[in-house]
């Protein structure tokens, strides 16, 4: 692809939550407008990384799968696998896409990406039903709205280690990052 013309491509602007009044920035990329940040809406089935409000300030919440599902604002949702493999696609392929992604600082052992989109991917780790986290700095992972099988759902993972941005199946009571996709 042509760089001017991807740079075209690429808008920036602001979003207000009308539910908590949290201000989030955003980023059309291509025929998409994302949050350009993890979502950090406090609700029920969400939580912050080591129940510590300053982990969320920096990385958002995490939430379980039926959470993550419902936690975005009016105008918004939980993409499906096919909307991130189009912003993955726009950004490169699954190969490289993580490195463009990925925020400038944040990441552990100089894992920082580009930002080449405004994107601005951070590693908010995981959670599980039993109250632990990890990983956060060095992974970071998103639900997606798709399933697989009854028991679980796909997640797109980058990492501190790698360009890479790729797929993943995990059990719904586990606890990732949210971005979402305007309607």
């Amino acid at each position: 692809m042509n760089p001017k013309k991807e740079a075209s491509k690429i808008t920036k602007g602001k979003f207000t939550d009308p539910r908590d009044g949290k201000v989030y920035k955003t980023v059309k990329i291509g025929d998409q407008t994302w949050l350009a940040e993890n979502l950090n809406f406090d609700c029920k089935g969400s939580k912050c990384y080591d129940n510590d409000p300053k982990y969320a300030e920096k990385y958002g919440r995490l939430y379980n799968w039926k959470t993550a599902k419902k936690a975005c604002p009016s105008g918004w949702h939980l993409p499906s696998k096919k909307e991130w493999d189009e912003l993955v696609n726009f950004a490169g392929g699954e190969d490289t896409a993580g490195k463009k992604l990925k925020a400038k600082s944040g990441w552990s052992e100089n894992g920082n990406g580009t930002n080449e989109y405004g994107f601005s991917a951070l590693p908010g780790g995981f959670g599980n039903s039993s109250g632990s986290f990890s990983i956060a700095g060095y992974y970071g992972n998103w639900w997606s709205s798709s399933e697989y099988g009854s028991s679980y759902a796909y997640y797109r993972v980058m990492d501190y280690s790698d360009e890479d941005a790729y797929w993943n199946d995990y059990g719904k009571s586990y606890l990732f990052s949210v971005r979402c996709v305007q309607d």
